[in-house]
């Protein structure tokens, strides 16, 4: 081969490469991207102890992937090495709860799958990142909900007193929901960083309580939301880390309920135990889960582990039952959590999608609907 048809090749590939680039750069300006703090916001990111070498920070050093992990051997699994059972072969079952006829008095939790949930405590309702569409990615097509999973809309929801983000991942704040549910929220908890979306995407700045971990946000009437450590990350394009990550203690006038959102396990839960616990409910992220990336997602051993370090008088593993995020079967989450639960003597929730739980109960609640999905 003459060296100008080598001379043709490269410059075709480098054009391929330009385009390329130039078509992620232009698909990232879309809304759904949101938008990167700038200004004061930007300013008080900086003054957070959180924040160091221009991106947010965990307590300990917390690799991406762990040793002999590479970027390219996760890519090469995610296309070849997925489990046969990594989604379900049928629909899921579900059970599709009235959120607007709800008695005021009932003190109910409502799963909606991965980690979308409601709460109605002691009179207030809260709704934790909500996810109704039928992607968790911001590729159309791509990371979709199980069969039978997305049986939510927004106009289900009813008027809610606080809206609990956790971070910006696109399985935890989806754009089309938020954009949706705007006028039934009335006010806003979350981290830093991530009330940068919120007001680009409409929302009233001054219903949003933004902050650092380790901060405290009184609501009312007895009710206290303290925002708390998670290992993880955050980001919805090219820039990551520029929003902080939470965990949250909600106090209310007679409960108390950990929101775990997404972690990998450390020492802040035995430390969030000591300070805030015991608790009546953990709710703890229990799936996409891998050895290679353990420091940022949990196993389901671990996520047992996490609720006794809190002094949890009950469990409920999320973050599984309705995307695929990893390699492992669908189920296996629910179930290695079971053993491990079981074991440390703590009583697990699992209800089907929809169902309602009391939160009053003290003891474990739903069935092992999972074993009759295919």
């Amino acid at each position: 081969m003459k060296a100008c048809d080598y001379l043709w090749i490269m410059i075709t590939i480098l054009l391929v490469i330009l385009v390329a680039f130039i078509f992620v750069l232009a698909y990232a300006q879309q809304p759904k991207f949101g938008k990167l703090p700038s200004g004061q916001s930007a300013a008080r990111n900086h003054r957070s102890p959180n924040f160091r070498n221009g991106k947010f920070k965990n307590i300990h050093e917390t690799p991406d992937l762990t040793d002999g992990a590479t970027y390219f051997s996760v890519i090469r699994d995610q296309f070849f090495a997925k489990d046969k059972n990594n989604t379900p072969r049928v629909s899921m079952p579900t059970i599709k709860t009235n959120l607007h006829t709800l008695s005021r008095d009932e003190n109910v939790l409502i799963w909606f799958g991965h980690s979308s949930y409601f709460i109605q405590a002691d009179g207030r309702k809260f709704l934790v990142d909500p996810v109704f569409s039928n992607n968790a990615s911001p590729v159309p097509g791509t990371v979709k909900c199980f069969k039978g999973t997305n049986i939510y809309r927004a106009e289900d929801m009813p008027e809610i007193d606080y809206l609990i983000i956790t971070h910006d991942h696109w399985d935890h704040l989806d754009f089309d929901t938020v954009k949706k549910i705007k006028p039934q929220v009335k006010r806003i908890v979350t981290g830093l960083g991530t009330a940068s979306h919120l007001q680009y995407w409409g929302f009233d700045k001054n219903i949003i309580e933004e902050k650092d971990w380790n901060e405290t946000v009184h609501l009312e009437d007895g009710f206290v939301i303290h925002t708390t450590p998670a290992r993880h990350f955050s980001g919805r394009g090219l820039k990551r880390q520029q929003s902080i990550w939470l965990s949250m203690v909600l106090q209310t006038p007679s409960m108390k309920l950990f929101l775990g959102g997404d972690s990998g396990y450390d020492t802040h839960f035995a430390d969030i135990g000591k300070n805030f616990g015991p608790f009546d409910l953990a709710i703890l992220e229990c799936g996409q889960y891998n050895t290679s990336w353990k420091y940022i997602h949990m196993l389901p051993e671990e996520v047992a582990q996490a609720a006794k370090d809190l002094g949890a008088a009950r469990l409920m593993p999320v973050h599984w039952g309705k995307f695929s995020l990893a390699f492992h079967p669908w189920d296996e989450p629910v179930r290695r959590v079971s053993i491990a639960a079981k074991e440390k003597k703590i009583p697990l929730l699992t209800p089907m999608i929809g169902e309602k739980v009391d939160l009053k109960n003290t003891g474990a609640a739903g069935s092992e609907w999972w074993k009759e999905v295919w």
